[in-house]
């Protein structure tokens, strides 16, 4: 449980202030180091379990040993003098990673930018908005709530604990797959809207992915969030769970009225932290995080910014995984391209191989795609797809998600198994040639999934 003392943050007293510039130092700004070779990127992560092809980047991400360290010099700052790190360095530390991201994500103001944990805190923080409008008639009984069919299961979950028990009523785009054209996407998100006109329905929100987890698709933002001003939707939240150091995100360009991406997952910090955007323009005053402390009501970066004793130390590396950005060639665009070259490459070399197909058009992905496992492993439910993954895991040291995609009536021999790789710095061609074999040889067996362990 949370301490309930009040962090009191003042200027360093009592001779503190030498203290906090040598605890500081570690902070100073560094020389401007050599581009990173190959056996650099490999030091880095060496605390990856060598003996495992780790192809599912998208899941938790991943972290630089340089990053892990910057971590851990918090934490002990931390444990050295709490009271003083509490007191004099926290705030000055949050606030400083929430400038530095206010470039990276063309935001206006770091005012519209907070720290949480997570982007499925961020979707408590912007669905409980949401409720609060319910419950105090802003928004009437019946009024909409749009999300699509392949959102993030939190969010489903989330959208149905605070808009639909408030009253509200939720729209689910239906979205294809396979998928190899924006239109279609476009095309279903428009019928969704249109049925909620029909039925006298005013669209109070619309969640829409940035990246889809699972199948994984990138969803053309910008376009839906036209139609949704076109369409007088009241308020768009973006779940870029995925997104930050996956594909652009430029809030100045996407127009959301809230976004928020992981940190975690590709861009290199340490479990957990994402940000939360809330467009300042809007000026919503009544949104604050789910943990309520001492700060409520004094904003949602400051609220975020303090919510009870705990390790905010991933929070506070922002300025160490910019450096370590700036050490690739061309920063992070430049790894954003390689990532995607990489994993269309790697996802059509596994498709020929195995005689199948990408599940989305190149420019519909990534770092991360979708490809489809040969039909004859079986593969029918859900549950097929989890003994696939752990028998992946267990015996051929392979990581990675394994989707299954029912068939559609009227289909003849669809493919109903894909899987989604990753592509991130660390990977190398070895670990997608261990996955290709590990498929070849249950196919070579005639391993179904029928004969898979639970």
């Amino acid at each position: 449980m949370a301490s309930h003392e009040q962090p009191q943050h003042h200027a360093a007293e009592n001779g503190d202030a030498d203290d906090s510039n040598h605890n500081h130092q570690h902070l100073a700004k560094k020389p401007k180091l050599s581009l990173i070779t190959a056996a650099e990127i490999a030091s880095e992560f060496t605390h990856h379990d060598p003996s495992v092809a780790r192809i599912n980047n998208g899941s938790f991400g991943s972290s630089p040993a340089s990053v892990l360290d910057a971590q851990r010099r918090w934490q002990l700052l931390f444990l050295r003098q709490p009271d003083h790190f509490f007191a004099s360095l926290l705030r000055p530390a949050i606030d400083r990673s929430r400038q530095l991201l206010v470039p990276l994500i063309n935001a206006s103001h770091a005012d519209e930018i907070s720290l949480v944990d997570n982007a499925t805190t961020a979707t408590a923080i912007v669905l409980q908005h949401v409720s609060r409008s319910f419950h105090e008639n802003r928004f009437r009984k019946g009024d909409a709530a749009v999300i699509l069919h392949y959102a993030y299961g939190a969010v489903k979950k989330s959208v149905q604990a605070y808009v639909s028990r408030a009253g509200g009523y939720v729209f689910e785009v239906p979205l294809p797959f396979p998928v190899y054209s924006n239109d279609d996407i476009i095309a279903e998100f428009r019928n969704a809207l249109g049925k909620a006109k029909l039925e006298n329905r005013r669209v109070r929100l619309a969640v829409i992915d940035h990246i889809t987890s699972m199948p994984s698709v990138v969803i053309p933002v910008k376009e839906l969030i036209k139609i949704c001003r076109e369409e007088g939707v009241d308020q768009v939240f973006v779940d870029g769970a995925h997104a930050i150091g996956c594909t652009k995100v430029d809030m100045e360009e996407i127009g959301a009225d809230f976004y928020t991406s992981n940190l975690h997952k590709w861009l290199f910090a340490p479990p957990s932290v994402a940000f939360l955007y809330c467009r300042k323009v809007c000026e919503f005053d009544d949104v604050h995080h789910p943990v309520v402390s001492h700060e409520y009501g004094n904003g949602l970066p400051v609220e975020s910014a303090w919510i009870g004793t705990r390790d905010y130390s991933s929070q506070l590396v922002v300025p160490e995984l910019l450096e370590f950005l700036d050490r690739f060639e061309g920063g992070v665009e430049g790894i954003m391209k390689r990532n995607h070259d990489k994993v269309i490459e790697m996802g059509e070399m596994l498709a020929n191989a195995w005689g199948t197909h990408l599940g989305c058009a190149p420019e519909m992905c990534s770092s991360m795609i979708m490809v489809g496992l040969p039909l004859c492993l079986g593969i029918a439910s859900e549950g097929d797809a989890l003994k696939l993954r752990c028998h992946l895991r267990n015996k051929f040291g392979v990581e990675v998600p394994i989707y299954y995609r029912p068939p559609i009536e009227g289909e003849i021999n669809p493919l109903t198994g894909y899987a989604r790789i990753s592509h991130q710095v660390y990977n190398t061609v070895d670990d997608y040639h261990k996955f290709r074999d590990a498929v070849n040889q249950l196919v070579n067996d005639d391993i179904t999934c029928t004969l898979l362990a639970n």
